[in-house]
């Protein structure tokens, strides 16, 4: 029997704490990514992945991904994660790194990503020196897709697009991005390495870690850009894939660093806060008293946990839109963090419609609404579409004579009223929207009357129809009076 000494052991080489304990992107085979066999994606994440261990930044880094075969990025690193659209990581991450500058950002991209749809990103965040990290896998392929030519496909590479392979006369040649981005004078590091064999894999690995501490150090951009085979779209044996990178690649991508600045940049400046609501009129050169009616009301007896979600769904040509802007302007006039998104079909009358509303005290993280405190359906397929994603105590005003039994809930309160119907008998059916925001203000009382009229004359411009939704607006709230005198 061995003794207990001999069963000592030293862990010199495991999972990092980078990657999440289990993948859970299907039920099953957990313990796996979605990779092809011989896939250089898994050899860079884990490269990534032990950098960020090493250098102590899990809990402040922020990857952004990508589309393209390594759009799961977030089922596998335990960081802040963020999915960029098509071509867009490294825009996406500026943004991330501006807005949190303390943070480790990093935008991970594929060669059609980058080289192709992203080309302008890429190529304004370098030459802005931005201090984000890029880790840019070349494979020289459209893989997700199924195998289309890319910028940086090689001459003669056979592809779904060049069947005969490619001609530099009617595809071009191939797309050198790292010496192309070393020619400005914004990024500080660039450098190409590849996964042709374990050297080079040690050396991508040096390479990865390096980049990020660029950007722990505040230094400012750095791109590493990494050489990898892709088995199953080349049609070769993992082994021999790899040996195409080293063989083959190289010779059109050859290894080197091409940009080093690191020795003689300084930490970047950190960024001026952006300027508060009431520096604006100051930055813009207007005087308070120029202002329109209605503007600085501040809201001194709102709660200090304010945050009212709205969702306004209807048909086009039902005023949806504006009722949500006129809300988020008022909100806006009143001192208040607001966000109005508008979701609408091409159709400019009867398609679909609908907008997001936040009004708070605090930041607004996200302009999404999708558990509102407040929904007001103007017609029934809104109210089908959006009832069950109310908040509990939360309100439904309803654009109808009667309320659909199937679209009870008993953990929220429902108003029905005839929006439309009203506002014809005021003037205008077209007013209905503003009976219905009238509803909603007395519902919820988080705006001065003032803030609304000067947000309503802002944005209706016609005098004829600011008497009209002045005095719908008023309906509205007597409505709300009517209905709790009821009760």
């Amino acid at each position: 029997m061995p003794s207990e000494t001999m069963c000592e052991y030293e862990v010199v080489h495991g999972r990092p704490k980078a990657f999440y304990e289990r993948f859970e992107r299907k039920e099953d085979l957990q313990h796996q990514t979605h990779y092809c066999p011989g896939c250089g994606h898994g050899i860079i994440h884990k490269m990534l992945a032990r950098a960020i261990d090493e250098l102590g930044i899990q809990d402040k880094t922020i990857l952004v991904g990508p589309v393209g075969c390594s759009v799961f990025t977030y089922y596998y690193f335990d960081v802040g994660n963020i999915q960029a659209a098509h071509g867009r990581a490294s825009a996406v991450a500026t943004a991330a790194k501006r807005a949190q500058p303390g943070s480790v950002v990093i935008s991970y991209q594929g060669d059609g990503d980058l080289s192709a749809i992203g080309s302008a990103e890429i190529l304004h965040a370098a030459n802005r020196g931005e201090n984000i990290t890029v880790i840019f896998v070349n494979n020289a392929i459209y893989s997700m897709t199924g195998g289309q030519a890319a910028p940086t496909t090689l001459l003669g590479q056979k592809s779904t697009t060049t069947p005969l392979g490619r001609h530099a006369v009617t595809e071009g040649y191939p797309l050198h991005m790292s010496e192309l981005l070393a020619t400005l004078q914004g990024p500080v590091y660039i450098e190409r390495v590849g996964l042709g064999d374990n050297k080079q894999i040690v050396q991508a690995t040096r390479a990865v870690k390096r980049a990020l501490e660029n950007q722990v150090r505040g230094l400012g951009f750095s791109l590493v850009e990494v050489l990898s085979p892709c088995p199953t779209i080349w049609k070769l044996p993992p082994v021999e894939a790899q040996r195409w990178v080293r063989d083959v690649m190289e010779k059109t991508y050859p290894l080197g660093v091409f940009c080093d600045r690191t020795k003689e940049a300084a930490p970047r400046p950190e960024p001026a806060p952006a300027p508060g609501l009431d520096e604006i009129p100051r930055i813009l050169g207007v005087d308070d008293e120029s202002l329109p009616a209605g503007n600085a009301h501040r809201m001194v007896e709102t709660a200090a946990n304010l945050d009212l979600r709205v969702r306004v769904a209807g048909f086009g040509g039902q005023g949806v839109l504006l009722l949500g802007e006129v809300l988020a302007e008022a909100g806006l006039d009143a001192g208040l963090e607001v966000s109005w998104l508008p979701s609408y079909g091409p159709e400019i009358r009867s398609g679909t419609s609908n907008c997001h509303v936040r009004l708070s005290r605090q930041v607004v993280d996200s302009p999404l609404v999708t558990q509102p405190t407040v929904l007001v359906a103007m017609n029934e397929p809104s109210l089908h579409k959006f009832y069950r994603s109310v908040t509990p105590g939360g309100w439904i005003l309803y654009n109808g004579e009667s309320y659909p039994q199937e679209c009870g809930r008993k953990d929220v309160r429902v108003m029905t009223r005839q929006f439309t119907h009203i506002a014809d008998e005021l003037g205008d059916p077209r007013a209905g929207n503003m009976v219905a925001l009238g509803a909603l203000l007395e519902i919820t009382g988080v705006l001065p009357d003032e803030s609304i009229d000067g947000a309503l004359r802002r944005l209706v411009k016609n005098p004829k129809w600011v008497e009209l939704d002045e005095r719908a607006l008023a309906r509205g709230r007597a409505l709300v009076k009517e209905s709790l005198a009821e009760v």
